[in-house]
């Protein structure tokens, strides 16, 4: 598909009434886990698109512009609210904090098997760790909390075992900086990769930023706050490979251009015919707002789409998937890296007196204060060993201990080797 050689509607057309900001959320216990997802991925979409026309507007002159970003935004404001009313009022935190992890492990993963950009699918891979660790650090808060099995909300899609363990995330701010991309020398499949990845993350930083004390009980409030800070270092590891040079319009275009595509993606690969409907219905507004991004780019920029993102058909749909072999390929083999400022290092070659022991040491120096840590090790107190979900044995040696949480792997030079 080529939404450019769409007809759009005028954009106020599509403007919705309370009853229609009101949908039939979906049912928490019956949902495909991938409706799920998908709901929280075009939410964060959609947050995105809100943001970013926000910070355009404050910082253009030009009120035609700023009016034709108002509106846009305004139909923006009512997607996210849309979207978002899909989620249950049944559905807790905590369900609700699976279905963003999985989503974090399996469009990561998504991403970085289709990534034909080394760097970039580097970066996807070192990060899809971290989040596959939140996810199994959350499972066994879940099992502790109400004795449920997150296998049961990921639908054994996602495996649910130790990542790079979240004690070895924390690193100094300065090794979250990445080189960015270059959109003029970029595939397409590049510039959409870290656009979507960034919304993402972003959405996921900003959750646990306004839900971290708001969990009822302490245990549970330090897990979200520990977690929200890797959070931050994602967003900005994502955000760092944006390309900088890009205009305000050529990145307004290309924001509504990443919607056409999530959109026709959900389209093509939901499987509730209800829900499907609604990603049918957002994918015709969302093509209204690409033609009159285009439209401010031609007048303004004297600029034509093909310069952003070459032809304009759409690649293969983004499809969130079952990624098992994929995860457990990446966790044999990186582990024990660690990320140095633009690059990526087995942390056995740092040096002693490198920026990551230091903050490691400012933040972790007292294992006990460590909620990632403690979760799990109250959990083998409690019922003998941690909450799992696996498919066969931990690809890693020395995370198979289900009565020990392994602080050492990622964070202590020669960790693999003990």
């Amino acid at each position: 598909m080529n939404p450019f050689l769409e007809k759009p509607k005028r954009i106020d057309e599509h403007l919705m009434n309370w009853a229609e900001l009101s949908p039939c959320p979906y049912d928490k216990h019956c949902v495909d886990p991938y409706t799920r997802t998908r709901v929280i991925l075009m939410n964060g979409t959609e947050f995105e698109n809100v943001w970013f026309t926000h910070q355009f507007h404050r910082n253009c002159q030009d009120g035609d512009v700023r009016r034709a970003l108002a509106l846009i935004r305004r139909e923006e404001q009512q997607h996210q609210k849309l979207v978002a009313a899909l989620k249950p009022d049944d559905e807790n935190m905590l369900e609700h904090t699976i279905g963003y992890e999985q989503l974090a492990v399996d469009l990561t993963a998504h991403l970085a098997k289709r990534e034909p950009d080394e760097y970039v699918r580097n970066a996807l891979n070192f990060a899809l760790l971290e989040d596959f660790d939140h996810l199994y650090r959350y499972a066994d808060l879940m099992e502790m909390e109400d004795g449920q099995h997150a296998e049961k909300l990921v639908g054994s899609y996602t495996e649910i075992m130790p990542g790079r363990p979240t004690i070895a995330h924390h690193r100094y701010p300065f090794d979250s900086v990445k080189k960015p991309i270059d959109n003029k020398k970029a595939a397409l499949q590049t510039k959409l990769c870290v656009g979507i990845i960034t919304a993402a993350e972003q959405q996921t930083m900003n959750y646990y930023m306004n839900v971290c004390a708001a969990y009822p009980n302490t245990p549970g409030r330090a897990l979200y706050r520990e977690i929200g800070m890797i959070e931050e270092q994602h967003v900005s590891h994502y955000g760092s490979l944006l390309d900088p040079c890009a205009t305000w319009l050529e990145n307004l275009l290309m924001h509504q251009y990443i919607e056409c595509y999530l959109y026709w993606s959900m389209c093509e690969t939901e499987t509730d015919g209800r829900i499907k409907g609604v990603w049918a219905r957002m994918l015709d507004v969302e093509i209204s707002h690409l033609h009159e991004a285009l439209k401010l780019l031609r007048k303004i920029e004297k600029k034509d789409y093909q310069q952003v993102v070459g032809d304009g058909c759409f690649p293969a749909p983004l499809k969130l998937e079952s990624n098992i072999q994929h995860v457990r390929q990446v966790l044999s083999g990186t582990v024990q890296i660690t990320a140095c400022r633009e690059s990526y290092t087995p942390v056995e070659n740092l040096e002693r007196d490198a920026d990551f022991f230091r903050y490691q040491h400012i933040v972790n120096h007292d294992l006990g204060c460590v909620a990632s840590h403690q979760v799990i090790e109250k959990h083998i107190d409690r019922f003998g060993k941690d909450y799992r979900f696996q498919v066969d044995e931990h690809p890693v040696c020395v995370l198979r201990d289900r009565e020990k949480d392994n602080t050492d792997a990622g964070r202590v030079p020669c960790a693999l080797e003990k």
